[in-house]
């Protein structure tokens, strides 16, 4: 395979190799930092990453507010103080002389008073701004504001184009990169359009390709893009590097550094990943953002599933198919639903799933009396921690802070089980109750000879293998 050769990105000479940013309390500033003192870009994530005590232990994120707009300034201060903790610790690793990008996602609560205080407590310590999960027209504008390069994550040449036009043309100068993530690959959320089908992954060189023609045609010839999901060796990725089709190639890899000597989660979470099998990650959309995101099938994901089909239209009054009546609630308040639906009801009742929650699609799910008040209990917790939320109805663009929707109780707290993956990974307990993010490519920690006998090696060590191709 060809050598790997440095890169020029954000003004400083780097080699084609970043960390992706993983939140909730993934990607620190110490994995951060040792991969950018390994020579390619570090990346922390500030999305309530952790931040610590006098002892250096991670502060608990708890909410003692009553209300949710109270608990949403307790949670932009956890996140604050987390992300400015975090790019200190990495950049003490660095010595001040790695390069340090910091991930956001657009879609989270007080996402730009949260990038515009890190930047502004933690000056010169940032040399980028990562950020994805919608469509971040402003982030040109916090870019231009602090002077530090940007890097918009999108998924396709359509999206750089619509915000090359609304904004990113005039910043121009302070394009560092544009980070191409494959929507059926990466983990985390992933950016899936409705023109798009889940189930057919699409090559992603002809896309790329198109993304760098679309950037060729504004000028963007040296901006180099960074292919980001299923990355793993790069000798399969050598027909992109040195390319005159897409230009300068760098590879990001969020689900590598999870295996690694560095990574701060937990023993059983490492020791899940050198065991999981090809299709063990699942492409689904039961997040409250809204958007596909790809985790482990574990039995928080099939709790999900069995909630969203254990459900049935009903309409409040006797009309077309609906039919049968149906009592819902403690109160068996009528309501009425097709005699086919009204009998798998019943069979779910008997089944132990007796209680019913209402959907803003009109339908109604069931599930048992525990769950309920979970679900219930998750709800009236509700912290903000995104901008917009279909499972507790939250918004902070409203004036009443509401999207004027139902809750949507398909979906579940995202702050509440990321935290837990994030904090109590060390049981594999956790591991099964919770969210547990993922690339599609994890299955490959078990056969990659690298991890042979359960190597997990350090960071440094993870960035060199990467860099002979294997």
């Amino acid at each position: 395979m060809q050598s790997i050769n440095a890169i020029r990105m954000g003004g400083g000479d780097v080699l084609p190799l970043v960390e992706g940013g993983k939140g909730v309390a993934i990607s620190n500033g110490i994995t951060a930092g040792h991969w950018a003192a390994a020579g390619g870009v570090g990346t922390i994530s500030a999305v309530n990453a952790d931040s610590y005590d006098d002892d250096g232990k991670p502060i608990p994120q708890i909410y003692r507010n009553r209300t949710r707009r109270e608990r949403h300034e307790e949670l932009i201060d956890y996140a604050v103080k987390g992300a400015v903790a975090q790019a200190r610790r990495a950049w003490d690793i660095t010595g001040g002389k790695g390069r340090l990008h910091a991930n956001i996602l657009w879609e989270m609560g007080g996402a730009e008073r949260i990038v515009d205080a890190l930047l502004t407590q933690a000056k010169g310590l940032i040399h980028g701004i990562t950020c994805g999960a919608g469509m971040p027209y402003r982030l040109s504008d916090i870019a231009t504001k602090f002077n530090v390069p940007y890097y918009p994550i999108i998924s396709s040449a359509r999206a750089f184009n619509a915000l090359w036009r609304r904004s990113y043309s005039k910043a121009a100068a302070l394009l560092g990169g544009v980070v191409y993530e494959d929507p059926w690959l990466a983990g985390g959320h992933n950016g899936l359009s409705n023109s798009e089908d889940p189930n057919k992954p699409e090559d992603p060189y002809p896309r790329v390709k198109a993304l760098r023609d679309q950037m060729r045609a504004y000028g963007l010839d040296e901006t180099p893009i960074i292919m980001a999901g299923g990355v793993w060796w790069l000798e399969e990725w050598e027909h992109w590097i040195g390319n005159p089709e897409l230009g300068p190639i760098a590879f990001q890899f969020g689900t590598r550094p999870l295996l690694t000597q560095e990574s701060p989660i937990g023993d059983a979470w490492k020791k899940k990943l050198l065991t999981l099998k090809e299709g063990d990650v699942f492409l689904n959309r039961f997040s409250p953002t809204g958007f596909y995101s790809s985790a482990i099938d574990n039995g928080f994901i099939q709790e999900l599933r069995g909630r969203s089909e254990r459900q049935i239209a009903y309409s409040s009054e006797a009309m077309g198919e609906h039919t049968a009546a149906y009592g819902v609630g403690p109160r068996k308040r009528i309501v009425y639903v097709a005699p086919g639906d009204h009998d798998r009801a019943l069979a779910w009742e008997a089944q132990g799933f007796t209680d019913t929650l209402r959907t803003p699609d009109n339908t109604l799910v069931f599930v048992t009396s525990e769950k309920a008040q979970e679900i219930v209990q998750d709800q009236a917790d509700c912290m903000g921690c995104l901008s917009t939320c279909r499972f507790s109805n939250w918004s902070q663009h409203e004036a009443d802070f509401s999207t004027g929707k139902r809750a949507d109780p398909r979906s579940f707290c995202i702050q509440k089980t990321l935290q837990a993956a994030a904090h109590e990974s060390d049981r594999p307990e956790p591991l099964e109750s919770n969210l547990v993010f993922s690339g599609h490519n994890a299955y490959r920690f078990a056969s990659d000879p690298f991890y042979s006998n359960g190597f997990v090696p350090t960071v440094k060590q993870l960035v060199e293998r990467i860099a002979t191709g294997r």
